[in-house]
């Protein structure tokens, strides 16, 4: 789909992008083919593609898989879809607010755990990946376009500015692989940030996350976000003061010696094996 073509199609149906759901439409079909290419589908695959827009992702993708489950929030576009598109037979849209998609109800419907693709809206890309980790269960994998502020924090490693609290909890649950990055001339209305193409497996579960101890994700979440709330704070003071985790100064400085972590240091110095080992020992002072 060429630019002018998508520019006539949004003026024609009075469909002006969205700043507030941050609209950028892919342009480029060699560039969806690649992301399809890249996210490894098969012919026997149903795929739930977050964000359908204009179908720039859609049509090649609904060419290699079995069925493609597509989550649209826009009314107007998905009239425009039902009435002008020309999606293919296997494509079967929902009028949907992502954040507030039921994945466990997908997941049943798909027959298995979810595959998803997705050219998401910079706007809801924290909450969504949040999300994604809320329903980890039920993912097999996800391959996400996202601003590059964002994936960088994502592959990020300990010691690193990048590094933080979505770089620690994914590292618990998934194995995040970069596959390469895309520039705003790519994009309708042209972005003023680059992005990049990510991969996250969550089923089969990477030998780092599986290797972790039996732990409480929940309390695990609340102990990073504790951390990373003043990152220039050391771990002690920010534990002791966290609105998240109600535990004295004393009890935080054990449990951090019990977890082998100097008190004095700072949470971006943490592995996800150091979060977990800290979590298990707070929760023996709860």
């Amino acid at each position: 789909m060429s630019l002018q073509t998508i520019k006539d199609i949004l003026k024609n149906e009075k469909l002006a992008p969205s700043k507030k759901r941050g609209q950028n439409f892919l342009i480029h079909r060699q560039t969806a083919a690649a992301i399809v290419a890249l996210a490894g589908v098969t012919a026997d695959d149903t795929i739930v593609e977050l964000g359908v827009g204009l179908g720039t992702l859609t049509g090649p993708l609904a060419e290699k898989v079995n069925k493609v489950i597509g989550l649209e929030i826009d009314s107007g576009i998905i009239d425009w879809q039902l009435t002008n598109g020309n999606l293919a037979d296997n494509v079967s849209l929902i009028h949907q607010d992502l954040l507030k998609a039921d994945f466990p109800r997908l997941a049943e419907e798909c027959g298995g755990r979810l595959k998803i693709l997705a050219n998401l809206p910079y706007s809801i890309s924290n909450p969504l990946l949040f999300k994604l980790l809320d329903n980890r269960q039920v993912m097999e994998w996800a391959v996400l376009m996202l601003q590059k502020e964002v994936a960088m924090r994502l592959i990020a490693t300990p010691g690193t500015k990048e590094y933080g609290i979505l770089s620690v909890l994914m590292a618990g649950s998934a194995s995040v692989t970069h596959l390469f990055n895309v520039g705003p001339g790519q994009f309708y209305p042209r972005p003023k940030v680059d992005s990049v193409v990510v991969k996250f497996t969550f089923h089969p579960a990477p030998q780092r996350s599986s290797s972790l101890p039996v732990h409480d994700p929940d309390f695990l979440r609340k102990v990073v976000k504790s951390a990373f709330q003043q990152r220039r704070k050391t771990l002690l003071n920010s534990l002791s003061s966290s609105p998240f985790i109600n535990f004295a100064k004393e009890n935080c400085r054990r449990a951090l010696l019990g977890a082998g972590i100097d008190p004095t240091t700072r949470a971006e110095r943490l592995t996800i094996e150091d979060f977990v080992a800290l979590t298990l020992e707070l929760a023996k002072k709860a």
